[in-house]
């Protein structure tokens, strides 16, 4: 499955040459104003976001604090032509998770993505929900009553990311474009969620009416 990927950058040439080039590898998303990045960023998933800091609404900056504001914990690499430390530092602490300086080497910025998504993970080789233990590496759960229970990889895909950031509701829209394959309608996701939690505990899984799913805090 394709992994998602913004690109925030408003110049006219360096957005679709930058695009192309990650388009090898990524499903990339252009966007060319902060407004729109942040829409997309609340309609979809993305595993990772590069953001240009001069865009012609917001700067980079206030679109990753704002995106961090939301608990929209999406890994961000931000370019910039700034490259003094203050300004790297302020990038940092509105929340990039990396920062490169332009003009910049496109296979240094493949390989800073691969860093991030990879070490980006949220899970972890145990992670404990209520009194279960999930096995994201092995698709297993284990109940302190039932065993250990197997998944699939999709069943394991979706509740992998509902651990990665617990507190977060999670719009059923969003879930479908992270986890299942284009053309899947919404239903795929309630679904799996049926899936999950006929084979685990109904509270595996919290229902957020009118919003979509988070994790839950199962016995």
């Amino acid at each position: 499955m394709t992994r998602e990927l913004l690109l925030v950058e408003d110049d006219p040439r360096l957005g679709p040459l930058v695009a192309d080039v990650l388009g090898a590898t990524w499903d990339v998303t252009l966007a060319t104003d902060g407004a729109t990045a942040l829409r997309l960023a609340a309609e979809r998933y993305f595993d990772v976001m590069v953001i240009d800091r001069r865009l012609p609404d917001l700067e980079g900056t206030e679109v990753v604090a704002t995106l961090r504001a939301r608990r929209i914990s999406t890994p961000v690499l931000m370019l910039t032509a700034l490259g003094e430390v203050r300004d790297r530092v302020s990038g940092l602490d509105a929340g990039a998770n990396d920062y490169l300086v332009k003009p910049f080497d496109l296979d240094e910025l493949e390989a800073r993505l691969r860093a991030l998504t990879r070490d980006y993970s949220g899970s972890g080789a145990l992670v404990e929900i209520g009194s279960w233990a999930f096995y994201p590496d092995d698709n297993s759960i284990s109940s302190p009553y039932a065993g250990r229970v197997l998944l699939t990889e999709k069943e394991s895909a979706l509740l992998r990311l509902l651990a990665s950031d617990p507190a977060r509701t999670f719009t059923r829209q969003h879930l479908l474009t992270a986890v299942f394959d284009r053309g899947e309608q919404l239903g795929t996701v309630d679904t799996y969620v049926h899936y999950l939690r006929r084979k685990t505990d109904r509270d595996v899984v919290a229902t957020v009416r009118g919003v979509g799913y988070r994790l839950g805090t199962p016995a």
